[in-house]
């Protein structure tokens, strides 16, 4: 059975189609009711109850660790560890395969592209917290306790949430030929991850044990310019390429009132510099090969995000 953590969110989202497509079974836990299909069901647990997890989890053979809590470094501080913790034991009760669903902030600010084998440098207190989750997987991992993964990913974009700032503050914008908005410098290259291809690759992480023990970086297309990015989505969206670039000081500010914008600033190095992440490892595992930014920003201008 295929148990999801954290459901709800656009990852576990876009992981459970890939399942349900298969016909696998899938139990999907989390503390709100989710949408459930022929052969999924939904069990009510707070992540942070060992007790509640251990139950929801019970008959799991394959544990996925999508979850997502409040934007704010004083509250991943106190409920990451908690939650890893749970689900390390859980995964160990059951004998199943944990794949935890990662981002890159606890790499910090790389100078080239980031790979699977960038040393841990963190500039920020989230990324702080990374490393600490990171490591407490692979040292049971490296214990021969558990059989884990650690996938990670990109900004991601393509999905039916205001969870990506692409999504949000471009596509969503051009949508009604409005001005859309960057978060930094423009002129510095960033990745995107398409949603469809994160829920594509944890499912193929799922499905072949001989990936365990690892960390993947999850499908992504090549890096280009926010200017590329903008251009290119006002072209398919037919309408000008306009833009205001938030700067570092512009979200402190609108942070003082909007927390999930405050927990933005401590992470703007990601936007002034540019943002590299090679996935070259788990492409040619799978002969997987990303969906182009130009057919995902289209598929998303016939779908979520239609052109007004």
């Amino acid at each position: 059975m295929h148990t999801i953590l954290g459901a709800g969110g656009p990852v576990a989202n876009a992981l459970t189609r890939q399942l349900e497509n298969n016909n696998d079974t899938i139990r999907l836990v989390s503390r709100r009711p989710v949408k459930t299909g022929k052969n999924s069901t939904w069990r009510k647990a707070d992540l942070l109850n060992p007790n509640q997890v251990s139950q929801a989890a019970q008959g799991a053979t394959v544990i996925y660790l999508c979850a997502g809590i409040v934007y704010d470094a004083e509250v991943w501080k106190v409920q990451w560890p908690v939650i890893i913790k749970n689900a390390i034991a859980v995964a160990k009760e059951n004998n199943a395969r944990l794949i935890f669903f990662d981002n890159v902030y606890s790499y910090g600010l790389v100078d080239g592209p980031m790979t699977e084998n960038t040393p841990y440098n963190p500039v920020s207190e989230k990324g702080k917290v990374r490393v600490g989750v990171a490591n407490a997987i692979m040292d049971e991992v490296k214990a021969g306790n558990l059989n884990a993964s650690i996938a990670r990913a990109p900004d991601f974009y393509g999905t039916d949430s205001t969870n990506s700032f692409f999504d949000m503050m471009v596509l969503a914008k051009y949508a009604k030929k409005q001005t859309a908005q960057w978060i930094g410098d423009a002129n510095t290259k960033h990745c995107f991850i398409y949603i469809e291809d994160a829920g594509k690759a944890m499912y193929l992480l799922g499905q072949n044990p001989d990936c365990d023990n690892h960390v993947w970086h999850l499908p992504t297309a090549p890096a280009l310019t926010g200017k590329q990015f903008i251009e290119m989505a006002a072209g398919i969206y037919h309408t000008k390429p306009a833009y205001f670039s938030l700067k570092k000081w512009m979200l402190w500010t609108i942070g003082k009132f909007m927390k999930v914008v405050a927990g933005t600033v401590e992470m703007y190095y990601q936007y002034d510099h540019d943002y590299l992440f090679d996935s070259s490892k788990f492409e040619k595992r799978f002969n997987f090969k990303p969906t182009p930014y130009e057919d995902g920003i289209k598929k998303m201008s016939e779908t979520l995000y239609k052109a007004g």
